[in-house]
């Protein structure tokens, strides 16, 4: 048994993502009545919340990760030295 749907399909060809060439995305029958617009605004909005970090947004996070951790490493071992030359420990 075939059961007809009626349904209305955004389809959005600049998804933005080197992998994806074109993104299908389903309206829900309650909004099927939204304008245009505005169903291509949340469903650009969507599409965009959707994407991969890419690789400069990682290696900047690296880099933050690492010079703070370096940061805080020679702040302690600051911190040693400042105690052990004046003989605290």
């Amino acid at each position: 048994m075939i059961k007809g749907i009626n349904r209305q399909v955004i389809e959005v060809l600049d998804t933005g993502n080197i992998y994806y060439e074109r993104a299908l995305l389903v309206v829900r029958p309650e909004f099927a009545a939204a304008q245009r617009e505005v169903l291509e605004k949340e469903a650009r909005h969507m599409l965009g919340k959707m994407r991969a970090p890419s690789a400069i947004k990682k290696k900047k996070a690296f880099l933050y990760w690492f010079v703070r951790l370096g940061l805080a490493a020679c702040a302690g071992a600051g911190a040693m030295l400042l105690l052990s030359f004046y003989s605290v420990i």
